[in-house]
């Protein structure tokens, strides 16, 4: 695995002194610079070969350093971009935008008939999903980096210094707040909380999955995904940086520099496995399989309830590939040139690839309906379907 741009990063966070964070390897490492590895040349369909298909696309704005995620209800798509602009689309057509009056940088998070988005300066903004309406705003302690979870008992945002916000859904006001001891390096974290039952689940640094009570925000439940180890505090990363990802009881999550496991919690949480794969980037279920794709950009199908491997698809290594997503019988993920990947879900081949402006995915593509929305760091708002 290559490091080396991540680790510059880290040596002067270091140089400052005290608690610091790092950007992930999604950010640090630019496949286009003349020192990074070699990106991998796109791979050969073969016999397998689909038509692949923009439905719609729509240039909503820069995503700049930030990672901007979609928010869909239906087949209506909320989006953001980082100058300002909230929009609703409705089939590729905007329905409205708004000028939310200050730069962002996440969202949109949806629930409870609303749309919230966060601000660099610890802002947390939220707008009626039918009108656009402003209705609060409320403030954290540090950047917004997270897409807010939103839902009819609260928003839970996470902030640039991994603290938890819960916030009334009414009105913004804090309802409470979790934090836990930091060590003194941490990468930069885009992972959301995700509501399941009556609990909220995260993940932190030093590699710890933790469930949170709605009520109160005591810790009820906490995994360990990945333990620190080495001697350097470079080397004792082991964080969770990506979303947790749910199916009924089981529960997964992935650790950079640190592995990938799942967890039953309908036997206490017991872990039910792990492997050694370290990922920022995320994982995705299905009833079946656990896709992953590692910091190299290696996308692996694994088994979901022995962790066994099914296949490894490596044509991609370099090219800064998104987390996976699953549309139907594909697996699908975006790289750094702007391109959306279908993969066999069974095998692991190339299906299908579509290009989108040329500019980053940095963020896992979303199924809408039998196609999927993917938004590039340029702007590039598309929603892509295979025959």
């Amino acid at each position: 695995m290559t490091r080396r741009p991540l680790f510059l990063l880290a040596a002067a966070a270091l140089a400052l002194g005290g608690c610091s964070t790092i950007s992930n390897s999604l950010d640090a490492i630019n496949p286009f610079a003349p020192s990074a590895p070699r990106m991998s040349p796109l791979p050969e369909l073969g016999k397998s070969e689909q038509a692949a298909k923009t439905l719609w696309s729509v240039d909503v704005g820069d995503a700049k350093a930030y990672d901007f995620t979609p928010a869909i209800v239906g087949e209506t798509v909320y989006v953001a971009e980082h100058k300002g602009t909230l929009y609703r689309l409705d089939n590729g057509k905007t329905t409205w935008k708004i000028d939310v009056g200050q730069p962002l940088s996440a969202g949109v998070g949806v629930g409870a008939g609303m749309l919230v988005v966060g601000t660099a300066k610890g802002g947390v903004l939220a707008f009626d999903a039918e009108t656009g309406k402003a209705l609060w705003q409320a403030q954290v302690s540090s950047e917004v980096l997270a897409t807010p979870a939103v839902s009819s008992d609260g928003v839970a945002v996470r902030s640039g210094d991994n603290r938890i916000f819960f916030l009334d859904a009414r009105d913004g006001s804090r309802k409470w707040l979790y934090q836990r001891p930091m060590p003194a390096l941490s990468v930069r974290s885009t992972g959301a909380p995700v509501f399941a039952d009556r609990y909220l689940f995260a993940g932190f640094p030093g590699g710890k999955l933790v469930g949170l009570s709605l009520q109160n925000g005591a810790p009820v439940w906490e995994g360990t995904v990945a333990q620190p180890k080495g001697t350097t505090e470079l080397d004792r990363v082991a964080d969770i940086v990506s979303a947790p990802v749910i199916d009924g009881t089981q529960i997964c999550a992935v650790a950079f520099q640190g592995k990938v496991a799942c967890f039953d919690m309908g036997q206490g949480g017991a872990m039910v496995w792990s492997r050694d794969i370290s990922s920022a980037r995320g994982v995705a279920l299905d009833g079946r399989y656990l896709f992953v794709t590692d910091d190299d950009g290696v996308v692996y199908g694994l088994d979901r309830l022995s962790g066994g491997s099914l296949w490894k698809q490596d044509k991609l290594r370099n090219r800064a590939v998104t987390a996976p997503a699953v549309r139907g019988e594909a697996v699908v993920v975006g790289d750094a040139e702007g391109y959306v990947h279908f993969l066999s879900r069974e095998e692991g081949a190339f299906l299908a690839r579509q290009k989108t402006d040329g500019t980053a995915i940095r963020v896992a593509p979303q199924r809408l309906g039998e196609a999927v929305l993917t938004q590039s760091s340029g702007g590039d708002v598309s929603l892509i379907g295979i025959q």
